[in-house]
């Protein structure tokens, strides 16, 4: 038996004038998702377990099985651990994404205008972390470059509660005053910040990207606080062989410390222009090479959930459905008995643009014994008729391998 996990990141939604009063999932055509769904078993399950917040880290450790409250101790640790950092004990770690900040002459009075950096590119990106660690960085303090926007600050501070922090995609269009580290011993944090801004505004990567027409990433902003994860071993919890197969370090985080196998496909992006079908690719290679169980995560409904981008909602939904979702199924059923998992890790609400806690639609298919839900197709409606409902989201996983 082979196990697939699809995991279409933030595609859960609530029903939006952009969309007719519809949500993506009911205005995509997912014609294989369908099916499934017709063929299997349709529910809601709860993957932000209460007093969490509604992020990618707690809801895919729980659809991966694992119980938040007794094992997670931030995202950017797990982070970290895909760029390869070695951390200490003492260390505390941050996301650093890159951010564009308008150009008031107060920090305080800026605004969030794009908590991505224009879709910085990596090898750009590379070199304005490079000039914040030549800069800012210490003995106390040190940056790490990751992918896009997404990279890393280290601080040997011993103490694991650095303050209240805001993820930048929760704050879009906002000013950013309100939303400022705020905490015993912070300041440091939010020096470095107004100090990256006084870097990072005139850098020549920068300059070009405004000759280009792109906005500039023009400042660091730190949150996703955390200490060295420890994850029970997948394998050793489950009995099967994983694969991971992700853009986004947070993700390849979470394989490498429960020793999955992290599966790296050039030109996967985390955007929608993402290579959808080089994660089609690998996700049969990682079959093909005796791997039991292959988790395929794809960023890009939740990128556009949170730009607002209704109609790039939709498309992402239905590039997944074609090409990945439909040949990984056609393959599967000429090799092996198999069960499929689909579902998305959280809701990224257009109307809202971030995420939120509420339960999300999911689809159990087994080949070896369908049945029928009383459901045709799968969206966050048909899911709550069915009266199938798991509130333990960590405990899915072994409902789905079980």
């Amino acid at each position: 038996m082979k196990y697939f996990v699809m995991l279409c990141d933030g595609m859960a939604d609530e029903p939006t004038e952009m969309l007719g009063g519809k949500t993506p999932m009911m205005v995509a055509k997912k014609p294989m998702i369908d099916e499934l769904a017709s063929k299997g078993e349709v529910g809601l399950v709860k993957t932000v377990q209460d007093g969490m917040k509604p992020g990618s880290d707690v809801a895919n450790l729980a659809v991966l099985g694992y119980n938040s409250a007794d094992c997670y101790t931030g995202r950017s640790p797990l982070e970290a651990a895909s760029i390869g950092i070695d951390l200490k004990d003492t260390d505390v770690t941050f996301r650093c994404n890159l951010v564009t900040l308008s150009d008031e002459d107060n920090y305080e009075d800026k605004h969030m205008v794009d908590y991505c950096g224009g879709d910085i590119s990596t090898d750009e990106a590379r070199q304005l972390i490079e000039c914040l660690q030549a800069n800012l960085g210490c003995d106390e303090f040190r940056f790490y470059p990751g992918v896009a926007y997404r990279h890393c600050l280290v601080w040997d501070k011993g103490n694991p509660h650095p303050g209240e922090l805001t993820p930048p995609h929760d704050i879009p269009g906002r000013v950013i005053g309100d939303y400022i580290p705020k905490g015993e011993d912070i300041d440091k944090l939010y020096d470095m910040m107004k100090k990256s801004y006084d870097l990072l505004k005139d850098h020549p990567v920068n300059k070009k990207r405004i000759a280009e027409g792109k906005r500039p990433a023009n400042s660091a902003w730190f949150w996703g606080e955390g200490t060295k994860p420890q994850l029970a071993n997948f394998m050793g919890k489950t009995g099967l062989k994983g694969s991971m197969i992700s853009a986004v370090d947070l993700l390849k985080g979470i394989a490498i410390c429960a020793d999955m196998t992290s599966v790296d496909v050039d030109g996967a992006t985390g955007y929608i222009d993402t290579d959808f079908e080089g994660k089609r690719k690998a996700a049969i290679e990682e079959f093909k090479r005796g791997q039991d169980f292959v988790y395929v995560h794809v960023e890009a409904p939740d990128e556009c959930g949170h730009r607002g981008e209704a109609e790039n909602k939709v498309k992402a939904i239905e590039l997944i459905d074609q090409k990945i979702l439909a040949p990984v199924i056609s393959f599967l059923r000429d090799y092996d008995d198999f069960k499929v998992l689909i579902c998305p890790d959280h809701p990224t609400p257009l109307d809202i643009r971030t995420h939120t806690s509420n339960p999300v639609p999911f689809v159990i298919y087994d080949s070896t014994a369908e049945k029928h839900s009383g459901v045709d197709t799968v969206n966050e409606e048909t899911a709550k008729s069915t009266g199938v409902y798991i509130e333990k989201g960590y405990t899915l996983l072994d409902y789905f391998i079980g």
